[in-house]
């Protein structure tokens, strides 16, 4: 049904979801809103905001993207993917309004690109289960993403780098522009840790339309985050000071959430693993940092198993990480824009890494022989010397794969998640 839908891409203009919401009777003005963009981070913002703002005893609705494994883990309801029959039955609300509407920019339902169909899913689900708030992440950008026409009580723009620049522009100027595009008129905007030069542009676009401005390294400090933050990596620390800015803005949620927090697949370790999702070279440089300091590694040098799209900036990501791997297996992502593992391994030569490939991450994993026997029969045993990156689908294969993912029945749910 909605997975027919133009998969990737972006459209320009929000008329064709504010059409689809309009039929379904405005969704999306019946919560109050999170509404977080950036280039890397934002969705680990997401989580720990959610896990936070729950811990204070208020009902939450979470939407990011992508998911790992399954579709249900981009709507997060009460701090669980949202089940089959929820998803099923929103689902077909939302094609039923679309083959319904008058609209001419939806009347067929290949005008609508699948994640502004989820969107409009997520809107539905939130807005009937009576959330106090739903964290929404933006899919591309934000000025023209199709989570823009929510109503938002407070807006949070995370670290901007370089990414997607087809679509947003060559710059970061000009990235954070678009980012800055979700900042509404009165509506507070928590600017994360970031270079002059995209603070300037945000605080620019808030002062323009009258909004409060906040710059979170200004209103919290990592001395703040609890011991028991249950996130990996340096980066994610930034994010949580991120977090607990925009939490004082609201006035809502409690620390002691950050415990909690779940966000598989970003700096995880799983027995001799650390799958990171790290996908352009700012992903990469914040990757970097936190392996420098890994203790578990002991002074070894991983094995590097990387996939990545086509359209990402592939040669400067092995640049940055090529200095802390001493070889490497290319594999494809179960993506359509997947990079052949020939050209990637050819990349990764050029970037001073020995490399095969391999047609998938299972090969690969045969080839290093990690192939778990049964579930749960990955542990910590052993060194840590094998990094997976690349790609969020290639994070969500290789945790499929060594049955760690967390929110799958029957298969995975005895995976032990290992938190270092």
């Amino acid at each position: 049904m909605l997975a027919a839908r133009r998969r990737f891409g972006m459209r320009p203009g929000l008329d064709a979801i504010r059409g689809v919401c309009a039929a379904l009777g405005d969704p999306q003005l019946k919560f109050r809103a999170i509404h977080v963009a950036g280039t890397n981070g934002k969705g680990a913002v997401c989580a720990i905001m959610d896990a936070a703002l729950r811990a204070g005893g208020l009902r939450i609705g979470r939407y990011t993207s992508p998911h790992l494994v399954r579709i249900n883990e981009r709507f997060f309801l009460g701090g669980k993917p949202i089940s089959d029959e929820m998803l099923e039955s929103a689902s077909s609300r939302v094609a039923a309004a679309i083959k319904q509407s008058d609209n001419q920019t939806i009347s067929n339902l290949a005008d609508l690109t699948f994640f502004e169909a989820l969107t409009a899913v997520a809107f539905l689900v939130y807005a009937e289960a009576g959330c106090d708030y739903a964290v929404l992440e933006t899919g591309l950008g934000g000025r023209l993403d199709a989570t823009n026409i929510c109503v938002p009580e407070i807006c949070v723009i995370t670290k901007i780098g370089l990414d997607h620049c087809d679509w947003l522009g060559d710059t970061v100027e000009k990235i954070a522009a678009e980012k800055a595009g979700i900042i509404k008129k009165g509506v507070p905007v928590v600017l994360g840790k970031n270079d002059p030069a995209v603070i300037a542009v945000v605080k620019a676009r808030a002062s323009e339309v009258g909004a409060p401005f906040f710059y979170a390294p200004d209103m919290a400090d990592e001395s703040e985050i609890p011991d028991g933050f249950s996130l990996e990596g340096a980066f994610n620390r930034e994010n949580a000071v991120t977090a607990l800015a925009a939490l004082k803005v609201l006035k809502k949620g409690s620390r002691d959430g950050l415990s909690d927090v779940v966000w598989p697949g970003r700096f995880q370790r799983v027995g001799r693993f650390i799958i990171d999702g790290a996908h352009n070279p700012p992903a990469a440089r914040a990757l970097a940092a936190s392996l420098r300091k890994y203790a578990p590694f002991a002074g070894s040098v991983p094995t590097l198993v990387a996939g990545f799209c086509g359209d990402k900036d592939v040669d400067e990501t092995l640049r940055i990480l090529a200095p802390l791997v001493k070889k490497g297996i290319a594999v494809r992502t179960n993506n359509p824009r997947s990079l052949d593992p020939a050209e990637l391994a050819r990349k990764m030569e050029s970037a001073g890494i020995s490399a095969i490939s391999c047609d998938s991450i299972h090969l690969a994993l045969e080839k290093l022989g990690s192939v778990p026997r049964k579930t749960g029969s990955v542990t910590k045993d052993g060194a840590v010397d094998v990094l997976i990156c690349g790609s969020l689908f290639l994070a969500g294969e290789a945790l499929a794969a060594l049955g760690a993912f967390p929110w799958q029945t029957d298969r995975f749910d005895a995976a032990e998640i290992l938190k270092v």
